[in-house]
């Protein structure tokens, strides 16, 4: 049955895995690395040309996410990739696809399969957008 006109178009959730997984885990640990993921997955994912987000609104949120990153409770490894990400979002999506692998590495024993599955979809976005452009 196709919906009545006035009907607004559903929305879809950018890494609903991710945010699932926060959602469900308790407070501390695997909560706060899967909120610091899905944060870092965002500003990666806006590095592709289709979003529509310059790079100096990029640098800017990078700032930002670096000092809330800066108040979460994560291991030191994990802290370091993250970081990584989150520099690598105001640049190229080649540098972002990078990170992005190093931290899908590192937050293997955080995050469940579908979590994972989503950090690989985007990496493989971002690594497809580096070869149309090399």
């Amino acid at each position: 049955m196709p919906n009545p006109p006035y009907a607004v178009e559903p929305t879809t959730f950018r890494f609903a895995g991710l945010a699932a997984l926060a959602g469900r885990s308790a407070l501390g640990g695997q909560r706060e690395v899967a909120l610091a993921a899905y944060l870092v997955a965002r500003l990666a994912e806006d590095t592709l040309p289709d979003r529509g987000v310059s790079q100096p609104v990029r640098l800017e949120r990078a700032v930002h996410a670096k000092n809330w990153l800066a108040t979460l409770a994560l291991p030191a490894a994990l802290r370091a990739g993250l970081a990584k990400l989150v520099e690598a979002s105001g640049g190229e999506p080649s540098a972002a696809a990078a990170a992005a692998t190093e931290l899908t590495r590192l937050a293997t024993g955080f995050l469940d399969a579908r979590a994972r599955a989503e950090l690989e979809q985007l990496i493989a976005a971002l690594q497809a957008c580096s070869d149309i452009n090399a």
